[in-house]
């Protein structure tokens, strides 16, 4: 589950479309496979590069960020853990105050 814009979620319909996946909306490069991790991480470092940014990024490190950010604004902890897919309270160690 992820909240998704209306720009997002209108590209994301063009692309279903124009691409008509079978098993996994983003496939890898094998038949019934899914797009790779590595792969985006390599999409990430070539973001990151185009854009000038020298810190240390991971996909990890997003995922983190993503979850302080949604708690710094107040979101509630229990819709921050499903969104994350964790349903423990465990989480609370993983996303930092």
């Amino acid at each position: 589950m992820a909240p998704l814009s209306p720009k997002i979620l209108e590209m994301l319909r063009e692309y279903y479309m124009g691409y008509k996946p079978k098993n996994w909306l983003f496939e890898g490069q094998n038949e019934n496979t899914k797009y790779d991790e590595r792969s985006l991480s390599n999409v990430l470092k070539q973001a990151l590069t185009k854009s000038r940014i020298n810190k240390p990024v991971s996909l990890h490190w997003l995922r983190h960020s993503y979850a302080t950010h949604l708690l710094e604004s107040a979101t509630d902890l229990r819709y921050i853990q499903e969104l994350l897919g964790q349903s423990s309270s465990k989480t609370k160690k993983y996303i930092r105050t």
